[in-house]
């Protein structure tokens, strides 16, 4: 799906899918090999979820502040940042994939009832660069792909 748009149906489709194919994916793996790395310089399982729910919360955060408030401004935040601020890389897999899945179930319940319009408002980010402006599309697009890039990892 690089290079082109996704459209909102994929965009569902692909976010819906995330949690059951990390808990398909992880099934019957132990505690500790959740927490170990695979290798060097690479993330453990725990890690690469704890990576995810860091951006659906910023990601999903700009998506619920743009639906609340006429173009808004939202400042960007890394998730990398954001995730130093959480315990998300101390919890049990498990307690973390329930807790992305609830997350995830309060992301689709919002944007499935969405009109098209809806997924056209948009914001003004600043604080990366020169200013930019994200739509709602955009945003879930940017979370729906990129989780799936790492979810080819686990």
């Amino acid at each position: 799906m690089a290079g082109k748009t996704v459209t909102t149906t994929e965009i569902l489709t692909l976010l819906a899918a995330a949690p059951e194919q990390i808990a398909t994916f992880t099934a019957g793996l132990t505690p500790a090999r959740l927490q170990a790395p695979p290798a060097e310089d690479e993330w453990s399982f725990v890690v690469i979820l704890a990576h995810l729910r860091a951006c659906a919360d910023v990601w999903g955060g700009c998506i619920d502040q743009i639906l609340a408030e006429e173009r808004p401004t939202i400042r960007a935040v890394n998730p990398m940042t954001w995730i130093v601020q959480t315990n998300y890389t101390e919890l049990p897999f498990s307690t973390s994939l329930a807790a992305f899945t609830a997350q995830r179930h309060a992301l689709l319940a919002t944007l499935t009832g969405l009109a098209p319009a809806d997924w056209l408002r948009t914001a003004t980010v600043t604080g990366a660069g020169k200013p930019l402006e994200r739509s709602v599309q955009s945003y879930a697009e940017w979370l729906a792909t990129h989780e799936r890039s790492h979810v080819k990892h686990i």
